[in-house]
């Protein structure tokens, strides 16, 4: 029973692993592409919009995707009246994003280009509420119908962007790709929906309704995380922000182009965590030695591939930035050498953060995120105008290692998965 266990979570993890290699092949190529035609600066003013909107992503995502998949895997009896009333959920938050966007810009220097691109980037956030349906095939461990979803989007994607690049299309319709790619995504995800969950009778979608008492339920679990969503997203986009009206598009051109190259290998711990989630939610009812053991085994497997990893990128960050980019964007290859460091706390929070939402400890989530945006907009806003990218690196990585050392402490103090590991070590058998 636990081979057959292993082998299906094994098969679930290498779909994704194969279109996330897809994604980082092709998506990575086409970006590079998009960005070496746009040049640092619009590339940088792109980089921007889109920074923007992600800092009020949170709202549309209202901290529920995690708590879904623990209820979709915990209550498999309610299937219809999760998936409905996240959807709605969801969509209530995609209207949230756009009014409160609409209220933000009104505090910025923007100009009416860029408050363009803001608002079009921010319209693929009503597609965002289909993701529900990714949620119910992560329960289910079927994670190849949303890897079938994701390739169609994200070839049709790149199809459009190499026309936009023959064809010296403005940077406006770059923006306009991000929400066909959305579009297209959702439309994917509910076609697999009806041809897996309905058996492709599309009367059943009817089934699926709002419930008031599970909404409350959930958005009483989620508000902490939405809060923390919001402070997280701050933590990953206030620095490109700033520089902006700190520094000017050119400077966050190069250092948004470091960033790309240095977040590709992140995708590793976001697959696993997605796949074996739903295996740790289990194993907590089953065994704590199960539990505690699919906890370090993710965190131990993710190190041994980054450490060596970050060392490489590092060592080599002018020569890949220069053969991926060109020498336009020559000051990216000492911002990838600094940031791609980034990536090694970050693979501890992520599992820790997997251990907060299955012990119920999503308030901490909250707390320790405050702490960390705190540290990263003051430090921003003195170390920018002093040292420009560099500056905002080293506020990163402080923020980081702070906020990991912290969470570590959190779940060391309300459960025993240290010590418990501790205790089958060391005390005599």
């Amino acid at each position: 029973m636990l081979r057959q266990g292993f082998v299906k979570y094994l098969k679930n993890t290498s779909w994704l692993f194969a279109e996330r290699f897809l994604r980082m092949i092709i998506g990575l190529s086409i970006g590079l592409w998009v960005a070496r035609y746009l040049g640092p600066e619009q590339f940088g003013m792109f980089a921007y919009a889109q920074s923007f909107v992600a800092l009020f992503m949170a709202f549309a995502t209202l901290g529920l995707d995690g708590i879904v998949v623990r209820e979709l895997v915990k209550y498999k009896n309610r299937h219809d009246d999760i998936i409905g009333t996240t959807f709605l959920l969801k969509l209530i938050g995609a209207m949230v994003v756009f009014c409160i966007l609409a209220i933000a810009i009104k505090f910025t220097t923007n100009d009416d280009y860029t408050n363009t691109l803001v608002f079009i980037i921010a319209s693929a956030t009503i597609f965002h509420s289909f993701n529900v349906i990714d949620f119910y095939f992560q329960s289910k461990v079927l994670s190849k119908y949303v890897v079938y979803a994701n390739v169609l989007s994200l070839m049709l994607a790149s199809g459009v962007k190499v026309f936009l690049i023959l064809n010296e299309a403005p940077l406006v319709s770059f923006a306009w790709v991000v929400l066909f790619e959305s579009a297209v995504l959702a439309i994917g995800l509910l076609y697999f929906f009806i041809a897996v969950h309905c058996n492709k009778d599309i009367s059943l979608l009817s089934g699926f309704k709002f419930n008031k008492n599970m909404a409350f339920s959930l958005l009483r679990e989620s508000w902490p995380l939405i809060l923390a969503s919001i402070a997280s997203m701050i933590n990953m986009r206030i620095d490109q922000v700033m520089l902006s009206n700190m520094a000017g598009y050119e400077v966050v051109g190069n250092y948004a182009a470091a960033v790309r190259i240095a977040e590709i290998w992140l995708i590793l711990p976001v697959l696993i965590g997605k796949s074996v989630f739903p295996a740790i939610i289990s194993a907590k009812s089953q065994s704590l030695d199960l539990y505690r053991t699919r906890i370090f085994s993710s965190i131990k497997y993710m190190s041994y591939f980054a450490i060596p990893f970050v060392l490489i990128v590092s060592s080599f960050s002018s020569n890949i930035i220069h053969l991926l980019y060109g020498s336009q964007f020559s000051n990216a290859g000492h911002y990838l050498s600094l940031y791609i460091w980034t990536g090694l706390p970050y693979v501890v929070l992520f599992s820790l953060g997997q251990v907060v939402l299955a012990e119920s400890l999503t308030k901490w989530s909250l707390y320790i995120t405050i702490v960390t945006v705190v540290i990263n907009v003051t430090f921003n806003y003195l170390l920018i105008p002093i040292y420009g990218g560099v500056g905002a690196i080293v506020v990163t990585l402080l923020a980081a290692y702070i906020g990991q050392a912290i969470l570590l402490l959190v779940v060391y103090k309300n459960t025993n998965i240290f010590r418990f590991k501790v205790k089958e070590r060391y005390e005599p058998r």
